[in-house]
């Protein structure tokens, strides 16, 4: 299987390799979804590295070092960040009550707070069980900001992002905020990939 660090140094060629890259416009989005991108574009230049090592960490509100971090945890961060929601503790407790709903991918037995909500698959499943799921297609005008997508790497890697508010250079695409590999980024990769999932989880009051 090829490792998303390898992909990643094969890929780079063909990506927009800044951390910003050059963007045509911004379009309006509704106050939550602008409140969520806000803090997830927060993280830009403070994640700067990826890292998908197990790790031990607190229960609830657990994190890895900001600096650091997988594509999940753009996510993770946001959530918290913009609305105190816990991403890690609602996920747990889903899987707690309701274990036989999510993915057995990785040999689990029952759940594990320290790396359950940091799963792509997880994630899938919890969207699609208490959010909105949205139309899955190649339409980029599809994607709303504050607008969650999945999609698969080369080698079969489940990857996780956010749908910005601002447009590609050529004002067809909305940008994305992700970790693929190098932290934190917004660039112009939507179509990419396979995509697998879209989704839009706007946390209750």
């Amino acid at each position: 299987m090829l490792s998303r660090r390898v992909f990643l140094s094969c890929a780079g060629q063909l990506a927009v390799v800044g951390v910003w890259p050059a963007r045509a416009q911004s379009v309006d989005a509704g106050p939550w979804a602008t409140k969520l991108l806000a803090a997830a574009e927060a993280q830009v230049g403070v994640t700067t590295l990826y890292a998908a090592a197990y790790e031990s960490i607190a229960y609830p509100g657990g994190d890895v070092p900001r600096d650091r971090g997988v594509c999940t945890d753009v996510l993770i961060r946001a959530y918290r960040d913009a609305f105190h929601c816990d991403l890690q503790r609602l996920v747990h407790e889903d899987m707690v009550a309701r274990f036989a709903a999510y993915p057995k991918n990785w040999g689990l037995k029952r759940p594990d707070p320290n790396i359950d909500h940091r799963r792509v698959g997880n994630l899938q499943v919890f969207f699609r069980r208490y959010g909105q799921e949205r139309p899955l297609t190649q339409n980029a005008g599809d994607y709303e900001p504050g607008d969650i997508f999945t999609c698969l790497l080369p080698g079969n890697l489940p990857h996780i992002g956010l749908i910005t508010a601002h447009k590609s250079s050529d004002g067809q695409r909305p940008l994305i905020i992700h970790n693929i590999g190098d932290g934190t980024r917004v660039e112009d990769r939507l179509l990419e990939f396979q995509l697998t999932g879209h989704f839009r989880y706007v946390p209750k009051a």
